[in-house]
């Protein structure tokens, strides 16, 4: 069965924050100048929303210049922050909360709002589609298609269908390709096609490597009498600092008697015996966070990692026929702990330069070098560019000379000290060999504040269709038992927080198995394995986790 195919003006892939963003900038300035201008936006979620996954304490700026009457539309920003605590975690049982003096500045979070960004972009969906974009959620972009002269033509969706080994089943159904003048690529971290776009355009030609930290997180519904709507924890130092690895956890009193607490593992970490998801659940049992969940009920659990390089790391975000914008590129502001706002502003810049492109008559091929001019003259990339040191002194000086670093950078130069630090070793990089690091011996859960990855992942409601072929691909099956094994223990049996790889023994021995059904898409064995075997691709459509309100 050959494609069908349709042809849009502009297509966007990823229903996130940057690519909802770009749809409805481009519709509202469709209207003002009176241009016709077909939209369409791809999401391989089985709604929108459904894969979305962030702390989340939203900035409202990009918002405020979208849609200026968001509170009237009814978005759904129902918590303001109301105040800040940061605690340096020394032990387990220990906490120094930190005077707010001694915060970096652009980590206070007056006038900013505890939400889910599910829901919001679950409201961003419907004022796209009310301004006339076509969403089409449960299709997984597959596929870049390319013109003869090499600019992208737009993307295809994955087949439907397909058995594992490679059959059509009575259900087979060939993607689609959708064409478009130009085609905004907004997946989020480590987004497959974008990864695949990146080593094409060169577009990462002289920047640090990307950076990349594995947020884990749950929602509580806690006593309503340890409930504190508005308030925003932040803490750092144990239990990642016990095996020299940055990170940091979060705890957010929202609505509804629920908090959303989740930990922060930079994934540059060199232990190969740590495991985030333990560290996690270690983390939940320091008394200033067991105190507020102890009695409570675990409604939801999910992962995903998030790019944190900043400005250093940035790639080109433009090249002939699209764009990439958002978290696909790395725009998150990692001193603030935030990127949807700069997600959002960079989707904006984008749309504004494409309806200009299309408005000229430009035809796909161009290269939107505007987009670049737009992209540098906004808020999004100072903020950004006067961040620009934070990895780099957390990396080089480790957590306590690297935090002093940041907060002479940020709260006395204002971010404009006249060197910039570089990050030149990738994360999975950093990974020392089983013999020069030390065992870890995490405890068993208790099953009040600490559960088991299976447990967890029944929480994420995720699911995919057992019979197709499995979308983490290797790229020599040899590599897990010959070389990860022996040097270091296998790391992604740990580094997984969805037990989707495991080791395991039968008469024939030990094997490596994949268990593809558990993945939750975080993507971070795509970015950690340390022989750079695994390739994450896309799954079937709908496939993946529900998150109800992450």
């Amino acid at each position: 069965m050959e494609r069908e195919s349709m042809e849009f003006d502009v297509v966007i892939v990823g229903a996130g924050p940057a690519g909802l963003s770009a749809a409805c900038r481009i519709m509202q300035l469709a209207q003002e100048k009176e241009q016709e201008i077909t939209v369409c936006v791809v999401e391989k979620g089985s709604e929108v929303g459904a894969h979305t996954l962030s702390g989340a304490v939203l900035e409202p700026r990009a918002l405020n210049e979208l849609f200026p009457n968001w509170e009237e539309l009814g978005a759904p920003l129902n918590t303001k922050v109301k105040g800040d605590k940061f605690y340096f975690y020394t032990s387990a049982t220990g906490a120094i909360t930190l005077p707010n003096f001694f915060i970096p500045k652009p980590t206070h979070n007056e006038g900013n709002y505890i939400v889910s960004m599910g829901n919001v972009c679950r409201w961003l969906a419907e004022q796209a589609e009310g301004l006339g974009v076509e969403v089409y959620p449960g299709f997984a972009a597959s596929e870049v298609l390319f013109n003869e002269d090499g600019s992208v033509k737009g993307i295809a969706t994955g087949d439907m269908g397909i058995a594992e080994d490679g059959s059509q089943k009575d259900s087979y159904m060939p993607g689609m390709e959708l064409h478009a003048k130009y085609t905004m690529f907004a997946e989020g971290c480590r987004g497959h096609l974008g990864k695949q776009l990146i080593e094409k355009f060169g577009l990462d030609a002289g920047k640090d490597p990307q950076h990349y930290g594995l947020g884990i997180k749950e929602i509580w519904e806690i006593d309503p009498a340890k409930h504190d709507e508005g308030t925003v924890e932040h803490g750092l130092g144990w239990p990642l600092s016990e095996n020299s690895a940055t990170g940091g956890g979060f705890l957010y009193h929202a609505e509804n008697n629920q908090v959303y607490l989740g930990l922060i593992t930079d994934l540059n970490y060199s232990n190969p015996h740590l495991s985030p998801f333990e560290e996690f659940q270690r983390w939940k049992h320091h008394p200033t966070v067991s105190k507020v969940i102890e009695g409570g009920t675990r409604l939801t659990y999910g992962a995903r990692a998030i790019t944190k390089g900043g400005y250093n790391s940035l790639p080109k975000m433009h090249f002939p026929g699209g764009l990439i914008i958002g978290c696909d590129a790395g725009t998150l502001n990692s001193v603030k702990i935030k990127g949807n706002h700069t997600a959002m502003k960079s989707g904006m810049v984008a749309a504004e330069a494409v309806v200009e492109a299309i408005g000229k008559g430009e035809e796909r091929k161009t290269d939107l070098d505007s987009y670049a001019t737009a992209f540098e003259a906004s808020w999004a990339y100072e903020e950004l560019y006067t961040t620009r040191n934070f990895s780099g002194f957390m990396h080089k000086f480790g957590f306590l000379i690297g935090s002093a670093m940041v907060w002479i950078d940020q709260n006395i130069f204002g971010g404009k000290l006249p060197f910039t630090l570089n990050d030149d070793k990738p994360d999975y990089a950093a990974m020392k060999p089983v013999s020069e690091a030390k065992q870890i011996d995490y405890p068993k859960p208790d099953n009040k504040l600490s559960f088991d990855r299976l447990s967890s992942v029944f929480l994420s409601n995720t699911n995919h269709e057992e019979d197709q072929p499995c979308h983490l691909q290797l790229k020599d099956a040899s590599i897990p038992m010959d070389v990860n094994m022996p040097k270091w223990d296998e790391p992604a049996q740990r580094y997984c927080p969805a037990g989707v790889y495991e080791i395991v023994e039968d008469e024939e021995g030990k094997r490596f198995q994949i268990n593809g059904q558990n993945c939750v898409h975080c993507k971070t064995c795509d970015i950690k394995d340390p022989s750079q075997n695994i390739t994450w691709v896309t799954p079937e459509g709908f496939g993946g986790p529900n998150y109800p309100n992450m």
